[in-house]
């Protein structure tokens, strides 16, 4: 199910936009749904990121080792 929700933006920027849109074979509507896709595939990936560090956080990082004189 799709939802309209109406957002706002500097006029000369829609237009650019929907200039770039037309230059894909595509709606602004399809770029900015795409766009919406990628943005929470990658909030999907940090919320995933902070879960990973909750569940180490019982987890010390040792010194790194230093290498020797002939490394």
């Amino acid at each position: 199910m799709k939802k309209h929700y109406p957002l706002s933006a500097d006029e000369q920027l829609i237009e650019q936009a929907r200039l770039l849109a037309k230059s894909q074979h595509k709606t602004l509507n399809a770029m900015f749904r795409e766009w919406l896709e990628q943005f929470t595939a990658r909030s999907g990936g940090t919320q995933e990121f902070d879960a990973l560090m909750k569940r180490l956080k019982h987890v010390q990082a040792g010194r790194a080792l230093q290498p020797g004189r002939d490394e």
